[in-house]
């Protein structure tokens, strides 16, 4: 796998509202986000990749869902649990695609 990095996008301004509407007296990863930005960039991980092969998936998306999967004292097939009853809880339907495996996805 080789990776390809890119400029992480700030958090769109409607699903920033919709997160402010959902946790009107603040949550513990927005303050992290607020205090801290993003704290990992793809360049972080650049040298731990080689130059070839198939684009890796973001790196800083998995070191991420890894600090918050450590903070919620969480294995791997109760956190996808707890994505996928968040999911259905704000899309209403079920995430079938969704298993432990694919965790960093989400």
């Amino acid at each position: 796998m080789s990776l390809h990095p890119h400029v992480i996008a700030p958090v769109p301004e409607e699903t920033a509202r919709v997160a402010r509407a959902a946790f009107p007296k603040g949550h513990p990863y927005m303050t992290f986000r607020d205090a801290l930005g993003t704290i990992f960039q793809d360049e972080d991980f650049t040298t731990l990749f080689p130059a070839w092969g198939q684009p890796a998936l973001p790196p800083w998306r998995l070191a991420l869902v890894t600090i918050m999967q450590f903070r919620e004292n969480l294995a791997d097939r109760q956190a996808a649990e707890a994505v996928r009853a968040r999911i259905v809880n704000v899309r209403g339907s079920r995430s079938s695609k969704m298993d432990h495996s694919s965790l960093y996805a989400y």
